[in-house]
């Protein structure tokens, strides 16, 4: 396989910048695979990943194909001008997004040589051909506690059990859905607390400072999640709209009880009552019904968590997503 180049051009965290720092080190079984970063926009990613400079990009592309594979319009177009300076990349995009792409993205995805979309529902609305290629989950890393009483512990929070949601806060990620069904069930269940794990940016601050309350906590962004998944016995992913979200993919792998929002391929990747829980976007009452149940039972959660757990190890490994973009890689190189 050519040498393939993961662009990360944005100065903070996101769910794409995880989703590189996971996918990075599994493609090296296949071939030579390097993060570049731009020192305009920061260095956002963590770990020892293998990285390459500007200068060795251009020495490699100038001599033979490169595939450059950009999930930013950003760093899409920065490829199209090297390409048009005469670098020889092969230029691959990852639209994350479920929503309708805006008129710049219409533009990177028709100049990209290959489009990769995370879901159907993705690939459906970019509006080019595309290969589906769903996140994975590094399950050395990701997987569930020797005793999850013990995790829930260690992170130093009220009750003896943990539920809530993981990702960056903003209305549209449904935490104020979570919040107000929380709200009308905590006080039945005293040994659960509620916690909203992620960062609110900019206008979201006001909107995330208005959801604590005693019984439920914002800790903020975690440089390290997996303690979090490891805590909590039930977490919640109530999206109005997603791709597909590594937090739901990483809950599985983690043994966690995930009670999710029919958006995305989230029904495809969970059975309803055996892997997990599922209820339409924005139906606050639904989602009341289920964290009300959940919480008194909390030996029935942690079995939907221990099914989905073994089911993420079947289905979700980071192995399965690099084997398929090896070979989107092969193919672009191999069709020019």
């Amino acid at each position: 396989m050519s040498l393939v180049v993961h662009p990360h051009f944005h100065r903070r965290r996101t769910g794409v910048t995880r989703h590189v720092e996971c996918v990075v080190p599994a493609l090296e079984a296949f071939g030579e695979t390097r993060v570049l970063e731009s020192a305009l926009y920061g260095r956002a990613l963590q770990g020892a990943l293998p990285q390459l400079g500007w200068a060795e990009l251009w020495r490699r592309a100038r001599g033979g194909p490169v595939v450059w594979h950009a999930h930013r319009n950003n760093e899409l177009l920065a490829g199209w001008a090297l390409r048009a300076l005469g670098a020889q990349l092969r230029l691959v995009y990852t639209r994350h997004a479920s929503h309708a792409p805006s008129w710049m993205t219409r533009l990177c995805l028709r100049l990209s040589d290959r489009v990769v979309s995370l879901t159907g529902e993705i690939s459906r609305a970019v509006g080019v051909p595309s290969t589906v290629v769903p996140h994975g989950v590094d399950l050395q890393r990701f997987h569930p506690p020797p005793d999850r009483d013990v995790a829930w512990r260690a992170l130093g929070r009220a009750g003896r059990f943990g539920l809530g949601v993981v990702g960056r806060i903003r209305p549209a990620k449904g935490q104020g859905d979570f919040a107000a069904a929380w709200a009308e069930v905590a006080g039945r269940h005293p040994d659960w607390h509620g916690v909203l794990v992620g960062q609110a940016l900019g206008m979201d601050a006001a909107f995330a400072a208005g959801l604590g309350s005693p019984r439920l906590e914002l800790v903020g962004e975690q440089a390290d999640v997996v303690p979090w998944y490891q805590g909590l016995t039930v977490l919640v992913q109530p999206s109005h709209a997603e791709g597909l979200s590594l937090a739901f993919l990483e809950g599985l792998a983690s043994g966690c009880c995930v009670v999710a929002s029919r958006v995305s391929d989230f029904p495809a990747l969970v059975e309803d009552g055996r892997t997990g829980f599922l209820f339409d976007p924005g139906d606050v009452k639904a989602l009341t019904g289920i964290l009300d149940m959940l919480s008194a039972d909390p030996v029935r959660a942690r079995a939907v968590g221990a099914a989905a757990a073994e089911e993420a190890r079947a289905r979700f490994g980071i192995d399965r997503e690099a084997a398929a973009l090896a070979e989107v890689y092969r193919d672009v190189v191999g069709g020019g």
